[in-house]
């Protein structure tokens, strides 16, 4: 109940030495929320009956829907970036995926003594685990956090990782056509 409730958090055991040194870290943390109504206004209740049949009102990034909208991630082009992800559940598994992103390392289940799986694109993480991301960020623009069970999106599981920089890399990614969003979508801002 205290999971469901909210109360939750990560912890990082890293190395004896540390991991490598990276440009920039985030931790992101994934969690579901099980609520029904109670009659007074603006206010939500715990709902055990939901949470048995894991149908989740909210299933959010950093606590609340809109929390990596808002304050998105932000970079620079060019750094190299490290993601702790975890998902505290309490029952969902995350499919964790960075749109237009590829994982060079992989730190499954917050292994951080194995050698990290590389190039990969969208990772599991089970309820009450973890696992580290890294990338390198070479082209500016706006990349899209979400859980890969894509109507979480609606729920509120997205997120924004913002590389700011001058040089678009017409050599890595072009397009001949501009872009174009979508009215009320949440995977563009």
């Amino acid at each position: 109940m205290h999971i469901a409730n909210g109360m939750y958090g990560m912890v990082l055991v890293e190395p004896e030495k540390g991991l490598p040194p990276v440009d920039k870290e985030f931790a992101v943390l994934q969690s579901e929320f099980y609520a029904e109504e109670t009659g007074e206004e603006g206010v939500l209740a715990n709902s055990y009956p939901r949470g048995l049949t894991e149908d989740a009102t909210s299933v959010v990034f950093n606590g609340r829907e809109g929390a990596l909208t808002d304050k998105p991630l932000v970079v620079r082009q060019g750094e190299r970036v490290r993601i702790f992800f975890g998902n505290a559940g309490p029952n969902l598994v995350s499919s964790f995926h960075v749109i237009g992103q590829i994982f060079d390392k992989v730190y499954r289940e917050g292994d951080l003594i194995s050698p990290p799986a590389r190039g990969v694109q969208t990772t599991l993480v089970p309820a009450g685990g973890a696992v580290v991301v890294e990338m390198q960020t070479d082209v500016p623009g706006s990349y899209t956090l979400v859980d890969h069970s894509i109507f979480r999106i609606d729920k509120g599981a997205v997120g924004f990782l913002k590389v700011l920089g001058p040089d678009p890399r017409h050599d890595l990614y072009a397009s001949m056509q501009p872009p174009a969003f979508c009215a009320g979508c949440k995977l563009h801002n």
